[in-house]
């Protein structure tokens, strides 16, 4: 009776970690670029009880031999789930949507110990004031948005309207109708999406890749300028469906509710037991 209280105990604990897994999903629906994560289970260690010493009464048995007692089950992964979202079109100019599954964008920011990498695929930029005549282009958290020539994007001030090419080439009008060339947005390809590490705020970071024995580009490479690479005036939406979110948060709350009932059945039978008199 005690296998059934820890097989079940065990395994109610590991499927609250995937109703939280459905519940951060749920709750980033409308976050922007976002990617819905996906869990997976392992079982546990098992012994197989081997209940039937003459083998001649196993002739013609189609059930499996012996009796497995395992211990429950583990939450074995989280996966990120990489495709591509709904492009929302928002006529904002400094709105990008990225059109491709794997690519992000390169971002520098600032932390304790110093400036550090992040990659993001929320596209909805900013200008916040940087030095005397120029504006920097960050994400609303105020983190610089890298170019391809690895320096943060710098605007002038005084343009008049901004448009960004279908290759990520950021050109701006001046009152005077001239156009000048400011920067093009650093996109990068990752070749292991699944080494992604998340660091809140919807970005991500690599691990140390020395650590794993991996090459940087064994894991991402940076794109090549090309047409259709990014979207102008959109975003991409989260990938998140709401209908299969609900219908996996049901089935976890049901073997929730299944191993909860082992145990309060184990728990009467005890009673059982101890009131034979």
């Amino acid at each position: 009776m005690n296998q059934v209280m820890y097989t079940a105990s065990v395994t109610m604990g590991q499927l609250q970690k995937k109703i939280d897994t459905i519940g951060h999903n749920l709750a980033n629906a409308d976050t922007n670029g976002y990617k819905r994560r996906e869990t997976n289970f392992n079982e546990l260690l098992f012994q197989q009880v081997n209940n039937q010493l003459e083998q001649n009464e196993d002739i013609g048995r189609r059930t499996p031999n012996s009796i497995r007692r395992g211990v429950g089950a583990k939450l074995s992964e989280t996966n990120i789930r990489m495709e591509q979202g709904a492009l929302k079109v928002t006529d904002r100019p400094l709105d990008v949507a990225l059109k491709r599954p794997l690519d992000f964008f390169e971002l520098l920011v600032e932390e304790t110990g110093g400036l550090a990498t992040r990659y993001t695929r929320d596209g909805a930029f900013y200008l916040t004031p940087y030095e005397e005549g120029q504006l920097a282009l960050v994400t609303q958290n105020g983190d610089f948005v890298m170019g391809r020539d690895g320096e943060p994007i710098f605007l002038p001030e005084n343009f008049k309207s901004i448009n960004i090419t279908d290759a990520g080439e950021i050109l701006v009008t001046f009152e005077d109708n001239t156009e000048q060339f400011v920067g093009q947005l650093q996109v990068v390809h990752m070749l292991r999406p699944q080494l992604l590490l998340s660091t809140g705020e919807n970005q991500f970071a690599l691990p140390d890749l020395e650590e794993l024995n991996l090459m940087e580009e064994e894991v991402y490479e940076i794109v090549a300028a090309e047409e259709g690479l990014v979207q102008q005036g959109a975003l991409e939406m989260s990938n998140v469906d709401i209908a299969t979110e609900m219908t996996e948060l049901l089935t976890a709350q049901r073997s929730y509710q299944f191993n909860a009932k082992s145990i309060s059945i184990a728990d009467q039978m005890y009673g059982l037991i101890s009131n034979l008199r």
